[in-house]
């Protein structure tokens, strides 16, 4: 059967993703004060990074209307629609997604499809991963729901970390709820931050950027289930305006274990804002 897999723009699809017409992306709105745009494909990341440094104002998101994932499922020509989104105690998206599929089967008339909605537990290099399984599922012939078992499982078992440069959007946007308030800036220090059930928690700190991700890298193989555990996983790498950083951290991944496949992909809009400018997030 034909399929669709939708994701809000948090997804942080790959080039070949975004060619690919298997992936549709419904966008956030990114807010700077009183500029305001859409997080689609005309999202300029080096622009938008230049207005947040000037900005005396935080920036923010607002998720899309149900209308739009209304839309997303009505305009598909798919007989089966999988949609991804953040993690429902990040944001709105899932909430919106839902009701957006069920003003679209209010109105859908005889038109049938079977339509899954995905609450991630995660965001971007999470969102990015559970999508690849999902169309890796489709094109191994998985059903409707085999799809569906199998990746709400991943969505309960995904590991997902990161390390920024800078936690000044997070905190003014009310998303370090999990995490301690003392940070020792003047001496450099480093959470190691990641997701637990969907909300953000600290796993640990290290005094300088090289040495956080070192420390990422080591926790996210032992919350993955260890060396051997991780073998038949995908990890996906999404940074933020540095794609050499990202190449280093696949590099002390590749140290610390082998796995089945590992992907890079830089941040759009809505990770932008969170992870700000050479952050990394890394999904497994």
């Amino acid at each position: 059967m034909s399929y669709q897999i939708i994701a809000d723009s948090c997804g942080d699809f790959t080039e070949e993703m975004h060619k690919n017409s298997v992936f549709r992306s419904v966008p956030l709105t990114l807010e700077i004060g009183s500029y305001s745009i859409l997080d689609d494909e005309h999202f300029d990341q080096l622009d938008f990074l230049k207005r947040v440094k000037e900005s005396p104002v935080g920036p923010k998101t607002a998720c899309p209307s149900p209308e739009a994932f209304q839309k997303a499922i009505a305009d598909s020509d798919a007989e089966e629609i999988y949609i991804v989104t953040l993690s429902a105690k990040l944001s709105g998206t899932f909430q919106a997604a839902t009701i957006g599929q069920s003003l679209y089967e209010e109105n859908a008339g005889e038109e049938k499809k079977k339509i899954h909605i995905f609450n991630s537990n995660s965001a971007s290099a999470g969102e990015c991963k559970l999508c690849m399984e999902i169309q890796e599922l489709k094109e191994a012939g998985k059903s409707f729901e085999e799809v569906v078992s199998l990746i709400e499982k991943e969505c309960s078992e995904i590991t997902t970390l990161f390390v920024l440069e800078s936690l000044d959007t997070l905190r003014k946007n009310g998303r370090l709820t999990g995490v301690k308030s003392f940070l020792a800036s003047a001496l450099n220090i480093k959470p190691v931050m990641g997701a637990v059930d969907g909300a953000i928690v600290q796993f640990g700190q290290q005094r300088g950027m090289q040495k956080a991700l070192k420390k990422m890298v080591e926790l996210a193989v032992e919350k993955a289930g260890g060396v051997d555990a991780v073998k038949n996983k995908r990890l996906v790498i999404t940074h933020v305006n540095d794609p050499e950083r990202a190449e280093q951290v696949k590099a002390d991944f590749e140290k610390a274990a082998k796995f089945r496949d590992i992907v890079i992909t830089n941040a759009r809009g809505v990770a932008t804002i969170y992870a700000n400018d050479k952050g990394i997030i890394v999904a497994l």
